[in-house]
């Protein structure tokens, strides 16, 4: 994608997407962690703590949720299923990957330098808003560690906001690591977003934009939709990339469910209510209530 305007998406104002939701979501929406059935939790607890630089918490017998350094809340739990097969990539419907957002470029620099000093396979993408790296656990779940760009540095072109996949400065990030150590993912560091596979870009846009409340933020990149709310470049991707693959079963390595943190009870009540409007079944656990897509995954709603 390129600028075709020249306008920026910060300079004394706030890009609002034209895609605007018929109901949007609250500005301070966040995410929460994600919950990932995997096939063999110790492995995947050395992936996540020597790799990622995650610190373990709540380990019980088949489950663990594991935490940025300093940080109350989780980013990633995951749980150990038996029969749970490792997947390829784009073989299934459900997650294409989870996105760690770290603070600065100066902490994407030393997890970069980590990651070459262990010699670690990653891919690596300039997306215009952030600079992100690419990698995959032990059970071929996708990950990507990123830092956002400024806001004010954010750009506008035919009406949406610029994104695109160009080769990344490796040589600029690892410099801004300025070679301090790597000393795990920082504090700080929170759930940016979530990118599902699907298997319709308009089936996905009713629920997620219509009925949930995202907004449409880039509707214009190949095989692909990026929503958000507050006018975040996105807390949602969904893709058609794995074709007609089926969704993720009970034996594959998968997403269990990812969280939308609203800003109080009611406000998840009354996006549940709005679900429920719109047919989709919902269930209430306490003061959370839990929907799938129309493939199966699920998202849960929680007031934050």
């Amino acid at each position: 994608m390129t600028d075709t305007s020249g306008q920026v998406a910060g300079a004394g104002h706030e890009h609002q997407p034209r895609g605007r939701a018929p109901a949007p979501l609250p500005d301070a929406l966040r995410l929460g962690h994600v919950r990932l059935q995997v096939s063999d939790l110790s492995r995947s607890i050395e992936y996540y703590t020597s790799i990622l630089g995650l610190e373990v918490r709540n380990a019980t017998g088949g489950s663990v949720s594991l935490h940025a350094v300093d940080e109350p809340a989780p980013l990633v739990e995951l749980e150990e299923r038996a029969g749970t097969a490792p997947i390829r990539a784009n073989s299934r419907l459900g997650l294409y990957h989870f996105a760690i957002l770290v603070p600065d470029r100066a902490a994407l620099g030393r997890f970069l330098a980590h990651a070459a000093r262990i010699d670690v396979r990653i891919g690596a993408s300039d997306h215009l808003v952030s600079e992100a790296l690419y990698l995959r656990d032990p059970d071929g779940l996708g990950i990507e560690v990123y830092r956002d760009r400024p806001r004010s540095e954010w750009r506008i072109a035919n009406g949406e906001l610029a994104m695109a996949s160009d080769p990344l400065d490796m040589a600029g990030v690892l410099a801004a690591g300025k070679d301090e150590p790597w000393t795990g993912m920082p504090r700080g560091t929170v759930m940016g977003h979530v990118h599902l596979h699907v298997g319709d870009i308009e089936t996905a846009s009713r629920f997620y934009h219509d009925a949930l409340g995202l907004d449409r933020v880039v509707s214009s990149y190949p095989g692909a939709l990026f929503l958000s709310a507050g006018g975040y470049h996105h807390h949602l991707g969904v893709n058609t990339w794995a074709g007609r693959a089926a969704p993720a079963s009970e034996h594959d390595a998968r997403l269990l469910e990812w969280r939308i943190v609203l800003p109080a009870v009611d406000d998840a009540r009354v996006v549940a209510e709005r679900l429920e409007a719109a047919g989709h079944t919902v269930s209430r656990e306490a003061e959370e209530w839990l929907v799938r897509d129309p493939w199966g995954t699920p998202v849960r709603l929680v007031g934050g």
